[in-house]
């Protein structure tokens, strides 16, 4: 690691605050019905991101639903108190993925590395189907947005070889 990246990590805060979103149409139709819902990644994020010491702000389940994501993305902007957002789930190639599509607009800065290495990693867990994934990262407004897949192996993936080595150093840049 340079000198430089080594300072900018020692600068930079320790303690985030996370908003979680679980993009789960299935999911969401079984919590309107009243049903129990299990959301195994979301639970991965969540005890992830605590045992880093970080906190987790809120917590909801929504559809694959465009209007829907775009509400939780102002929702997210809005919020002083937010550092960074997670979308988990709705990064395939399905019709009904409209994640990356309603969160890229609103992105002023992507950061294309994420989604790259991500891709690599996984191809060596899981070989060409790596390639079906469109995980993406970036910045808006001084808060980091994460868009991750919805396998708990994936969200593993992500969180203990990128977002948590790195998420605090980007929340430092995304500030200035």
């Amino acid at each position: 690691m340079s000198e430089s990246a080594k300072k900018h990590k020692a600068e930079a805060p320790k303690e985030l605050k996370f908003a979680i979103f679980t993009c789960s149409t299935s999911r969401y139709q079984q919590m309107k019905r009243g049903e129990k819902v299990t959301d195994v990644s979301g639970d991965l994020i969540e005890a992830l991101l605590r045992k880093a010491g970080h906190m987790v702000i809120f917590r909801k389940l929504i559809p694959d639903d465009k209007a829907l994501i775009d509400e939780s993305i102002k929702q997210v902007l809005a919020n002083a108190d937010l550092d960074v957002a997670v979308f988990c789930g709705g990064t395939g190639i399905a019709p009904s993925d409209v994640t990356i599509e309603t969160i890229s607009p609103f992105l002023e800065k992507v950061l294309p590395g994420f989604g790259e290495i991500f891709r690599r990693l996984s191809y060596d867990e899981i070989g060409s189907a790596a390639v079906l994934s469109r995980a993406l990262a970036g910045v808006a407004k001084g808060k980091v947005f994460f868009c991750v897949p919805g396998s708990p192996d994936a969200v593993r993936l992500c969180f203990e070889k990128l977002i948590l080595p790195e998420v605090c150093h980007i929340v430092k840049h995304a500030r200035e």
